[in-house]
Parts: structure tokens; C-alpha cells; sequence
């Protein structure tokens, strides 16, 4: 999440919320993408489809000027299998639970008493930042929904074969070795 979540330009399913406006108990958030939205986050992502893609969010205050979101995301996508390129379709079901600080917050980034940074591998995820008192809760919904697809989509059964470079006597077939090519390469300059 490179991008400060201020920014509402960048997002199909663009949802920004005014953080100095979020009642005590909450702001829910709910995305019910329309065919174009989904259309463009299936253009996006490099899908076939979304033929749904659904957010039910909750934007709270977090400490004095963060925000925590929490809520869950529901999409069926269909993307090309990388074998066979038959359709797969996939049904995902995200978790959301992120925290989010003002750019300009001593909270941002814990440090330990010689001015290192605190990660623990296993604990939360250090907050994000936003910028310009606004939260686009839909750009930081679709980060979710990205990391959830699968980058390599298979049909059910569809296998990749073996592939090999070794001739009959098992040594590497010349025309497939790597080096071999660079030096015909370099050759011909």
C-alpha cells in the first residue's frame, strides 16, 4: 500500500470518508459495486470478470486521529486457467482489519528506545498513513480484494507438463541452454 489512502482518484469502487466526521460509534461502509465498477476492476486486475464484488466495512476512531477499518469482502471473479485457459471461477470471502494514522502522527511508526524501527513478524501490521483528513475506504478495499486473487488460476485437473531441456543422453539440448543462446547472441553483434 504504497499510495496515501487520501487519494479517491485511483479506485473503481472509490468510497472516501471524512475522518474529523466519524461518529464515536462507527461509520459503516457498504459497497455494492455496479456492473461498470465491477467491469473496470475485472480490467483492472487482469480478470475475465468480477461478478460481484460486495464490502460490508466499519471505519472507526482508533486512539486520538487514527481509524481502524474492519469488515469483510465478498467477490466471485472468473479468470483464464493458466493451462487450458478455460474459465475458473472463484469465490472469495477477504477479512479486513487494518489501522490507519494521520501522515503526520508520532504513533505511525513505533520505535524502541535507540530510534529503531519495532516489527514483530508476528503481530499487526504497522498502521498505513492517509493524508488530507479523508479515508477512501473503497481504493483500500480493492488492495484487499488484489491480494486475494490467486496469480495462478488453475482449472480443476488441469496440469502443467514436465518440461525439459536434456537430450536422450541427458545432456541439455543446445538450442535450450541459456548460455548457449546469449553466446549466439553475442555472436551475431
Amino acid at each position: 500500500m504504497a499510495e496515501p489512502h487520501g487519494d479517491s482518484s485511483r479506485s473503481p469502487v472509490s468510497r472516501t470518508v471524512t475522518v474529523s466526521t466519524l461518529p464515536t460509534g462507527g461509520f459503516p461502509v457498504r459497497i455494492d459495486a455496479t456492473a461498470e465498477e465491477r467491469g473496470e476492476l475485472a480490467e483492472a486486475h487482469g480478470l475475465s470478470s468480477v461478478e460481484s464484488f460486495h464490502a460490508d466495512l466499519e471505519l472507526k476512531r482508533w486512539r486520538k486521529d487514527g481509524v481502524r477499518m474492519r469488515g469483510t469482502i465478498r467477490a466471485e471473479i472468473v479468470q483464464e486457467c493458466i493451462v487450458t485457459l478455460e474459465p475458473v471461477v472463484s469465490k472469495l470471502d477477504i477479512p479486513v482489519d487494518a489501522v490507519f494514522l494521520p501522515e503526520d502522527s508520532p504513533l505511525r511508526r513505533p520505535l524502541d528506545d535507540d530510534g529503531a524501527l519495532i516489527v514483530d513478524p508476528e503481530g499487526p501490521d504497522i498502521p498505513e498513513t492517509f493524508e488530507g483528513g479523508t479515508i477512501n475506504a473503497g481504493a483500500i478495499a480493492e488492495e484487499f480484494f488484489e491480494l486475494a486473487i490467486d496469480p495462478y488460476p488453475r482449472a480443476p485437473g488441469a496440469e502443467l507438463d514436465e518440461v525439459s531441456s536434456k537430450d536422450d543422453n541427458g545432456d541439455e539440448d543446445a538450442d535450450d541452454n541459456p548460455f548457449t543462446r546469449l553466446a549466439a547472441l553475442r555472436d551475431k553483434l
